[in-house]
């Protein structure tokens, strides 16, 4: 059974047009336990958050997001993140990554702000003095599972804790809070985003039981309250997202293409999200969890970006061409 919070109400006013209802009957008619209305109205929420667009605002308003990631031997990961969080409509996006990837992200794009610190001894006090210009981090992509980047990855949590800000962990970010769960355990301000491995090395971190295949939506409520209902969205064939109170569950149409990438699409895309429900406050989220809200707008924007490139390039899609789908895709599911 899909766990929908009976809360939501319909708030799209006049109603939607002919193609936005394609567009949610091909993504969810396939699960009869949620209704064509009931995703309207999650989809909905999702648009409350989006800041609009005016002359008024200056730079650095609509989102200043850090990806901590980026070793020698992974620069992929975060410059995706990165790039990804500005196609969705972050002001800037900044990457504190090692010496010798730094180099290589930059030259992916002249956009993103490159930091070379995190192989440096004063790594966590470097990125701490770059925290209170920062509206949410995501902590993982391209990290790499060397001790001392990992340990300056634990402190970069930690002090972005006392400041109160949004993060967001994949990749081997998830690694690290396998290992040591009281690191994010409680933070309500944090979203998980585990792949199905991922998944798996949490919850018997957490649990001490291996996880029930005949039941993912009650490992995943079990896994959220053992670590203090934080958000974890479980990536999979559909992604299953609860804050240990109710499952969403976002079965968009996607497409078969697993490359590599994608994770960090959806990483940096919910960065964005993050802040923008975040700052929106419960008003704008109909006083639902603004986590909640953003991960489905992420998941959502990722499998949209993930058809509408496999429809042009199909089986040999990468990555890179979904990042150029980040407008349409979410022009068409957002602002249509």
């Amino acid at each position: 059974m899909v766990c929908v919070s009976r809360s939501l109400v319909w708030l799209a006013g006049g109603g939607a047009s002919p193609a936005w209802w394609r567009v949610i009957e091909r993504s969810f008619s396939v699960h009869k336990t949620h209704s064509i209305k009931e995703m309207e109205n999650i989809f909905q929420l999702v648009r409350n958050v989006i800041p609009p667009l005016t002359a008024k605002k200056h730079k650095g308003q609509d989102g200043r997001i850090g990806i901590v990631g980026g070793c020698q031997e992974y620069t992929g990961a975060p410059y995706f993140a990165a790039i990804s969080a500005l196609k969705v409509g972050a002001d800037l996006s900044h990457v504190f990554c090692t010496k010798d990837a730094a180099t290589v992200i930059k030259s992916y794009s002249p956009e993103l702000i490159v930091h070379p610190v995190l192989d440096s001894p004063d790594a966590v006090r470097e990125v701490e003095n770059w925290l209170p210009r920062l509206h949410s981090v995501v902590i993982g992509p391209g990290l790499g599972r060397d001790d001392l980047l990992l340990e300056h990855a634990k402190g970069i949590i930690e002090k972005s804790k006392v400041k109160g800000i949004p993060i967001v962990i994949d990749a081997d970010g998830l690694w690290l809070i396998a290992q040591q769960p009281s690191l994010i355990q409680g933070y309500p301000r944090a979203i998980l985003t585990p792949n199905a491995m991922e998944f798996s090395r949490l919850y018997e971190a957490m649990l001490r039981d291996p996880v029930d295949n005949n039941d993912y939506h009650g490992c995943l409520l079990r896994l959220s309250q053992a670590l203090g209902n934080l958000t974890i969205v479980q990536k999979g064939e559909r992604d299953l997202i609860s804050d240990g109170e109710k499952v969403l569950v976002c079965s968009h149409e996607g497409s078969s293409r697993r490359c590599g990438g994608q994770g960090d699409i959806l990483s940096g895309s919910l960065g964005v999200l993050a802040h923008w429900a975040f700052l929106a406050g419960p008003e704008k989220t109909n006083g639902q969890n603004p986590f909640l809200v953003a991960a489905f707008g992420a998941c959502s924007l990722t499998r949209q970006c993930n058809n509408q490139a496999f429809q042009k390039f199909g089986r040999s899609m990468t990555a890179s061409d979904m990042v150029l789908e980040i407008g349409t895709a979410f022009n068409k599911l957002f602002e249509t």
